[in-house]
């Protein structure tokens, strides 16, 4: 397939989609982490933001994860977009998004 005088090969776009997938678990699993896991430093942290928010329309950020995420997704992307997918975008994205899916596999497979 011909695009702007270049060949996007098969390879390129499937990288591309591998890395939207790997992104948007990646994604999920911090979002899920500053709005809901019982961490220590993410509880602090949760703390420290309803202090300095004052129940102000700021501090619904780190209790909503349909708030919060929007702002996880755009640098996860700005840094896949303008590093060219770097290793480190993969070694820590996939990290991530190994660490949202494996629990929800282990909960399916524990036995009632």
């Amino acid at each position: 397939m011909r695009r702007h005088g270049t060949l996007v090969s098969m390879v390129d776009i499937l990288v591309w989609i591998l890395a939207f997938v790997v992104g948007t678990l990646s994604a999920g699993r911090i979002t899920r982490l500053l709005t809901q896991d019982s961490f220590p430093p993410v509880v602090w942290f949760r703390i420290k933001w309803d202090d300095w928010t004052d129940e102000s329309d700021w501090n619904k950020l780190f209790h909503c994860h349909w708030c919060l995420s929007f702002w996880v997704v755009v640098p996860i992307a700005l840094w896949g977009w303008l590093s060219g997918l770097h290793e480190s975008w993969w070694v820590i994205n996939g990290i991530m998004a190994a660490a949202y899916v494996t629990p929800m596999i282990v909960e399916r497979d524990e036995k009632e």
